[in-house]
């Protein structure tokens, strides 16, 4: 499940808004990070779902964290927009284990360099 919550996180209040494509989005439909992590939970729960991608938005350290730890035998909970594949946001996600899963792309980091740095630290595979 790709969700790419960074699109629908409002910044100013830390919310999420559910209604963020309707034409007429008045913005009654938003919710916390906590809630959110709630409403995954529930879809792992009741279906069959392998992988969450970016399900926060990429700064929302805190709920990947709580997500990643009630979650963690059941789901991976995948990191791309979060990380970017920099190794210094790799590194950080290692030590508040904020994921447990990575998408590598070689395309968002500067170099083919950075992405075999970011392969060969510990934890990652």
């Amino acid at each position: 499940m790709d969700v790419a919550a960074s699109e629908f996180y409002d910044r100013r209040d830390k919310t999420y808004g559910l209604n963020f494509k309707e034409e007429k989005n008045d913005r009654s439909q938003k919710i916390s990070g906590d809630s959110l992590k709630n409403v995954y939970k529930s879809f792992v729960e009741d279906y069959l779902i392998v992988s969450i991608e970016d399900p926060f938005d990429q700064d929302d350290w805190e709920h990947y964290a709580k997500l990643t730890c009630e979650t963690e035998r059941q789901v991976q909970i995948v990191r791309d927009d979060l990380l970017v594949t920099s190794p210094k946001r790799v590194d950080k996600a290692i030590k508040e284990n904020t994921c447990n899963a990575l998408l590598l792309k070689v395309n968002q980091i500067g170099s083919v360099t950075e992405n075999i740095e970011v392969v060969r630290m510990p934890d990652v595979v």
